[in-house]
């Protein structure tokens, strides 16, 4: 894990506040709370495995999570910690990864938080806009608990709070998306060595809210990148190291959400400028593009909600594209659509939970479908059964993933 400035200067902030703020300013200890986590991952069919590949079981795992925080000085400061120890069964790894560790500082007109944490933009439901910030795709298609889908970013938050609105800055080092790879997945095509270069310096992310009645509104702007690599060989020719560099981007967006009849409507929009790639001439980096979703979720039934959202992507200079694209490499489509569906309904006093979400690849011809069943023992004690079902065209996104289907479980007891 790379050490840098934001996150040594938040984690020294969080050490020191935690060891004198007991004794000096707060009001009682710190408590220490957390879960632990077994959840397991079987793949379905009869696949063919590469030598590396976890086939039968690709998620084999158990986690003690242990999170603290605090405050003090009438709640002026702040500090929260959130560590996971990881024991991977199916990989033969141990880690530590930290999900959160900042701390904070709260006035009456802003607020600054400093180190690891987890930042969440934008009104859609499982489809990202304005939300550029890092992600584990990982851990979603392996079916954990939907908390791990995002990544903490080291990063220096201020929220400012004008008359006029709520604006939010964050700087922030830049952290990849965990993308599917060959230690869990069957991928599609041959598995190419590739050398990553990193970008360093901080990314700036900027949102401005406001409240219209029962209507929230908000503008973004990020300078940040790509989170998934573009590959390319060196010098362009055959036979040459292949590379992959976080292309820079800037994004900017508009969310609105509110009650509409008897439940919420949801829209968002996103302009996706490639900076390295303008004209759209270099076929390895992602064109620029703009993004719409249009979403309603409302109660059906008693204890039952439903929830739909249609997506697009177009590509900007789409003929640019397709001139510039090595021959035999397949084609993007110029609009990309995306349909989903999200069912919830609660039974025996809400401690039963069915859930299934559906994502429809209407341009794509493919799918990704989603069914859940979760009971809660006790109010420590849940566990979880379900599938990550992907189908249609292996060309799709979604289908390409056509080979990992798999039926997962999860057990957690919080403490």
């Amino acid at each position: 894990m790379r050490t840098t400035g934001i996150a040594l200067f938040g984690t020294l902030s969080v050490l020191a506040w935690g060891t004198t703020a007991p004794a000096a300013v707060t009001d009682r200890l710190p408590e220490i709370h957390g879960f632990v986590q077994a959840h397991a991952a079987a793949r379905l069919g009869s696949v063919e495995c590469a030598p590396r590949t976890t086939c039968s079981w690709p998620y084999n795992e158990q986690r003690l999570q242990l999170k603290t925080e605090g405050d003090g000085l009438e709640d002026a400061l702040g500090y929260a910690a959130k560590l996971d120890l990881l024991h991977d069964a199916a990989l033969g790894n141990l880690e530590l990864d930290v999900r959160k560790l900042h701390a904070d500082y709260n006035a009456e007109r802003f607020t600054v938080r400093v180190g690891r944490q987890v930042v969440t933009w934008g009104v859609a439901d499982l489809l990202f806009i304005n939300d550029t910030f890092p992600k584990d795709w990982v851990s979603f298609f392996g079916g954990l608990p939907l908390e791990y889908l995002k990544l903490g970013s080291n990063a220096v938050r201020l929220d400012l709070f004008p008359e006029f609105s709520d604006l939010e800055l964050v700087l922030a080092d830049f952290r990849k998306d965990r993308l599917p790879d060959r230690d869990r997945f069957v991928l599609p095509g041959p598995d190419i060595p590739t050398a990553l270069d990193e970008p360093s310096g901080l990314e700036a992310s900027l949102r401005a809210s406001r409240h219209f009645g029962s209507w929230d509104a908000a503008l973004y702007f990020s300078h940040t990148h790509y989170r998934a690599p573009a590959l390319s060989q060196e010098g362009g020719r055959a036979g040459g190291q292949w590379r992959g560099q976080y292309p820079r981007m800037n994004a900017y967006g508009a969310s609105l959400s509110g009650s509409l009849g008897s439940g919420v409507l949801s829209l968002e929009t996103g302009y996706y400028d490639s900076i390295e790639d303008r004209d759209g001439t270099r076929p390895a980096i992602e064109n620029s593009q703009t993004r719409f979703l249009v979403g309603y979720s409302r109660q059906v039934a008693e204890d039952t909600t439903l929830g739909l959202q249609a997506y697009a992507e177009w590509m900007h200079h789409y003929d640019a594209y397709r001139r510039a694209l090595p021959e035999g490499f397949p084609r993007r489509d110029e609009l990309r659509t995306v349909a989903t569906l999200r069912f919830t309904q609660f039974h025996i006093h809400q401690t039963l939970r069915l859930g299934l979400f559906a994502f429809w690849g209407l341009s794509e011809h493919d799918g990704y479908i989603i069914p859940s069943v979760r009971y809660t023992f006790s109010d420590a004690l849940w566990g979880e059964v379900g599938a990550n079902l992907f189908v249609g065209d292996r060309a799709g996104q979604f289908g390409a993933l056509g080979d990992d289907d798999n039926l997962y479980a999860t057990v957690r007891y919080a403490f």
